[in-house]
């Protein structure tokens, strides 16, 4: 039934997609109910040949049952809702695991700028790598993403990696995923932020391990090989 969501290729994807899918069935299990029972009480209760209208006395028990039930129902299937909703949170935005690789992402009027350390491991310095609307990354391993605004408020989206994340001028927001499948992946903007939002739109490219190595070797061109292991260990801070 969720077969029309972008195919998950991420860690914590399968819980992300457990709650659409608690969800979708509760309010779709929900609508069903109401609608027949309207579409039931419009035929048994039509007007009819030589049926009459009749004054029938309130019955507080009666209303309160049809009022207090369906209110009980619904904040019991809520909660249900809130402690799966918890649990996910929880795994997903209360603890980022450590970071084998580390980048920073910068939000623009209407570019993604994604910032990796250069030869020397270390961010800030004159080295550092600037690419747009490129994020590379290898498969299988745990990818920091710090979040930056430069202007207006943008939404990091990445849906085949069930991860959106708002993005806030003046804050520094971490975010972070492992993806479990090499390949090309949207980055939309996923928060309306001007005229060109809708042309807001990067890339994230998954590698191989060797495949990202190489990657890798091509961008750190002022360290020999041999260093290029190093400074993919290194976490930058």
């Amino acid at each position: 039934m969720l077969s029309w969501l972008p195919e998950n290729v991420s860690t914590y994807g399968t819980d992300i997609d457990s709650l659409f899918a608690l969800i979708y069935y509760i309010t779709g299990v929900t609508f069903l109910l109401v609608e027949g029972l309207l579409l039931l009480f419009l035929i048994l209760y039509r007007r009819r040949q030589g049926r009459r209208a009749a004054y029938i006395a309130g019955d507080r028990v009666g209303e309160l049952t049809w009022i207090l039930v369906p209110c009980a129902l619904v904040l019991v299937l809520d909660v249900w809702i809130d402690v799966r909703g918890t649990e996910t949170w929880e795994k997903v935005k209360g603890h980022i695991p450590p970071a084998e690789v580390q980048v920073r992402v910068v939000g623009k009027q209407f570019n993604w700028d994604v910032f990796y350390p250069g030869p020397d491991g270390q961010w800030g310095t004159v080295d550092d790598r600037r690419l747009e609307n490129e994020l590379h990354v290898p498969v299988g391993q745990v990818v920091e993403v710090v979040l930056e605004s430069q202007d207006v408020i943008h939404s990091f989206f990445l849906p085949h990696l069930r991860l959106k994340q708002d993005v806030v001028p003046g804050r520094k927001i971490p975010a972070w995923f492992v993806a479990t499948k090499p390949g090309r992946y949207e980055i939309p903007c996923a928060e309306l932020c001007g005229f060109g939002h809708s042309g807001m739109k990067g890339w994230l490219t998954v590698h191989t391990p060797e495949g990202y190595r190489d990657w890798v070797q091509q961008q750190l061109t002022a360290l020999p090989p041999a260093q290029v292991s190093a400074a993919l260990s290194t976490t930058p801070h």
